[in-house]
């Protein structure tokens, strides 16, 4: 069979064609087109049953390589794409949607969900190669497995951030990440302590104790935030305590605060200003708290005490919680009560706390009948509603 006058297109016989056979007898010859991939340096082949559909693929993707849509450069592994996310985020080199470089806590937490989920499943799997099907059937796997929704929403978002790189640095053109199915993750009641129960909690505890959950209750730190609390972050006279810095609890060092927000001045209520007066004057070191492996240990300590009072049991992070409702029962406006606990933005604390704030369907009815009122009258007297008085 003679070769076809087709530009690129070559004709592929098989090893035991006539050309090697006495009987002369041709095998069904195939035609291959390649396509030259500039950037890559390589050519992409491929083999059809015939030179016409060879022809239009050999055009269709050179319109596809210049568009930047395929390559013949395979590119790196999954694997491989996530160790160098991870030595990027720990140089740094990478930010979180804030803005921010990732903490080490959370690296460390991307690490150990990539090693024990998603590199199993997609590691073998070419960046640039994975489908949304891939990606759906290991969500999909997750699920018949039985696994929390909270826990296959930390298996995937790794995952997406790293795919959101790449895409934004032209690495892989999808994101096979996004568009997946999934279960809602559904959010438990956050458990918190009313103001009765706050005061008793903290009567029953040792005196050192007592202050710490008291900062935890009045004014909302953090865990990692108590532990990087020194004396000169406390101001009495003034009435105000500054957040400046957390704590990581693996590295052993002082880091920045969660986010651009979490570094924040807290005004001291009366009830707190007395916990840590007392506090101060009888203690030393620069630490309010003393060392970080007796503050993590709080919450042991603190449920001994309150089960066998018969109290409510609480963590640190939900006396941080108690703190937010204490804040909403007391009127402080949402803008304020997003500062004060260092949200990232007022979202998070609408997510998070909205659900405490006050106001009904009746007490709505009630606002928007008053303002339909002063409405109302400011047409018959020319007063705009808002310079009415009620």
């Amino acid at each position: 069979m003679s070769k076809p006058n087709t530009t690129g297109i070559s004709v592929r016989h098989e090893r035991k064609c006539s050309e090697h056979r006495a009987d002369g007898k041709c095998c069904k010859a195939r035609f291959q087109a390649r396509a030259y991939d500039a950037r890559a340096g390589k050519r992409i082949p491929k083999t059809f049953a015939t030179v016409s559909a060879a022809t239009r693929w050999k055009h269709d993707a050179q319109v596809a390589l210049r568009r930047g849509e395929i390559s013949a450069d395979r590119g790196i592994t999954v694997t491989e794409a996530a160790e160098r996310w991870l030595d990027a985020a720990r140089a740094g080199q990478v930010c979180n949607r804030s803005g921010d470089p990732f903490k080490a806590s959370a690296i460390r937490s991307y690490e150990k969900e990539m090693r024990l989920r998603a590199l199993p499943a997609l590691g073998d799997l070419r960046l640039s190669e994975v489908t949304t099907h891939d990606v759906q059937k290991f969500i999909d796997g997750m699920v018949m497995d039985g696994f929390a929704p909270a826990t296959i929403d930390s298996a995937l978002t790794p995952l997406r951030t790293i795919y959101r790189r790449a895409v934004a640095r032209g690495e892989v053109r999808v994101n096979p990440t996004l568009r997946i199915e999934k279960p809602a993750v559904r959010s438990k009641p956050k458990r918190i302590a009313s103001p009765e129960q706050a005061a008793q909690m903290l009567a029953v505890l040792e005196p050192a104790d007592r202050v710490l959950w008291a900062v935890t209750f009045y004014a909302g730190l953090r865990r990692g935030e108590l532990i990087g609390l020194y004396r000169e972050d406390v101001n009495l006279a003034s009435g105000k305590l500054r957040v400046e810095r957390g704590w990581d609890l693996v590295d052993g060092e002082a880091i920045a605060p969660k986010s651009r927000q979490g570094r924040r001045t807290i005004p001291i209520c009366a009830v707190l200003r007395d916990y840590l007066d007392q506090h101060l004057l009888t203690t030393s070191g620069q630490r309010v708290f003393g060392t970080p492996n007796w503050v993590c240990k709080a919450n042991d300590r603190a449920r001994k005490r309150w089960e066998a009072s018969g109290l409510p049991v609480l963590t640190l992070h939900e006396g941080r919680h108690t703190c937010a409702s204490l804040w909403i029962a007391a009127n402080v406006n949402i803008k304020a009560l997003s500062v004060f606990m260092g949200h990232a933005n007022i979202g998070i604390t609408l997510d998070l706390y909205g659900h405490l704030l006050p106001g009904s369907e009746e007490e709505a009815a009630d606002l928007l009948d008053v303002f339909l009122a002063r409405a109302a009258t400011g047409a018959h007297t020319g007063a705009h509603p808002a310079e009415s008085t009620v």
